[in-house]
């Protein structure tokens, strides 16, 4: 008897999880959740972001009853493929992710196959907080529509030791001028990201059409966008640490050369990577952070649902647990990660805007009025172009 009635039960769960949509009233996915284990296919090259998503585990774990289990990968591209592979095999139920870690292309790709479970970020009580910005409601210049929820602000930023190098190169020509004039440098080789997103930066400033870069790749003369991008590598990349042959696996590893003495300047996309690198013994007390005169390129990354997450309901509390002002707040201390906040901090009352007050991110990282100076991403479709162009010219 009592196996027969848990297995009504088991049941009745099963259809109610099939009823759970993504404006779902917010009561009924609470209770949804209870019990379900999300799984969280995100990057885990970081003991830090690792260290974070704990956290958010051991809390939604206490207050929802939701068991968060992060699945380390290297590059989430790999785990769309594995869910389109899924749909053309019609497995639309019960699929083996719950949440991903996704922006740009990826995400792209997956809204124009109808992969994710729907307008469920809109829906999110804690999306009350969240800023009114175009790199929110756009994803690489494709219109997010709820499709994902906003976690965290990334811009592409250039570290230095103010010591060594009190006056650094401001503009892709003056970084240029700087590697002629005997200045060390290296980015990483794309698809590696800090690399394409330098070159998406090289590219913004060099070319002659940039409103070209905010529509699809196939409406715009690729060749003549491009060549001034081109030449401008060509002429760099002999001057640069490893002479074009040998390329930085990562952002990080450019820090670690900085370190070590062997370039200048190094990348990073998170604004306050400095803060949370010196307080480590990271990197000198002397290291500054600074974007270039004309603006960087920057963006937002974001959680989604897959749509034949078996989770969903749990993976929109997590999601939602991720705005939340302490979670965000707590991300955005180098202490714990040092990842800018998507919130709006003017919606922010008492305790929930002091806890960002409080944030102590050192003389390392830039002042937030300086991070407004943007440039936007390039459409999403470029980026695959851009890395295709890059390895036919240079890849060895």
């Amino acid at each position: 008897m009592k196996k027969t009635l848990i297995a009504l039960a088991l049941s009745a769960a099963s259809v109610h999880a099939l009823a759970i949509q993504p404006n779902s009233d917010w009561t009924d996915v609470l209770q949804e959740a209870q019990g379900q284990t999300v799984y969280f296919n995100a990057w885990g090259g970081s003991d830090r972001i690792n260290q974070y998503i704990d956290w958010v585990g051991e809390q939604v774990l206490a207050e929802y009853g939701v068991k968060l289990e992060h699945v380390k990968i290297g590059d989430i591209a790999e785990i769309v493929t594995q869910i389109e592979s899924a749909k053309a095999v019609g497995k639309d139920q019960d699929g083996n992710v719950d949440l991903m870690w996704i922006n740009g292309e990826n995400f792209a790709n997956m809204k124009s196959n109808e992969l994710l479970f729907g307008d469920f970020a809109n829906h999110l009580p804690n999306a009350a907080f969240v800023a009114d910005k175009p790199s929110i409601a756009y994803d690489f210049s494709v219109p997010v529509e709820g499709l994902e929820a906003p976690w965290g602000g990334a811009q592409l930023v250039f570290m230095h030791d103010s010591e060594r190098l009190p006056n650094p190169p401001k503009s892709a020509d003056a970084l240029l001028a700087h590697l002629k004039d005997g200045g060390r440098f290296a980015y990483p080789a794309p698809p590696a990201f800090h690399g394409t997103t330098f070159v998406k930066q090289v590219l913004s400033e060099v070319t002659q059409q940039p409103e070209a870069l905010l529509k699809p790749v196939d409406q715009a003369d690729f060749d003549a966008v491009t060549a001034p991008l081109w030449a401008y590598l060509d002429e760099m990349h002999p001057l640069l640490r490893g002479n074009g042959k040998v390329w930085p696996a990562s952002g990080e590893e450019t820090r670690q050369l900085m370190d070590d003495g062997e370039v200048d300047i190094s990348i990073s996309f998170n604004p306050n990577e400095a803060s949370a690198a010196v307080r480590e013994g990271q990197l000198a007390d002397a290291t500054r952070t600074y974007i270039f005169e004309g603006g960087t390129v920057g963006n937002t990354h974001f959680v989604s649902i897959p749509y034949n997450a078996k989770a969903a309901a749990g993976a929109m509390v997590v999601a939602n647990f991720m705005l939340s002002p302490d979670a965000q707040a707590r991300k955005a201390d180098p202490e714990f990660w040092g990842d800018p906040t998507v919130l709006d901090l003017a919606k922010l009352e008492g305790t929930q805007k002091t806890r960002f007050d409080q944030i102590d991110l050192g003389p390392w990282a830039l002042p937030i009025e300086e991070l407004a100076n943007t440039r936007g991403e390039p459409h999403a479709s470029w980026t695959g172009a851009l890395e295709a162009a890059w390895a036919e010219r240079y890849a060895q």
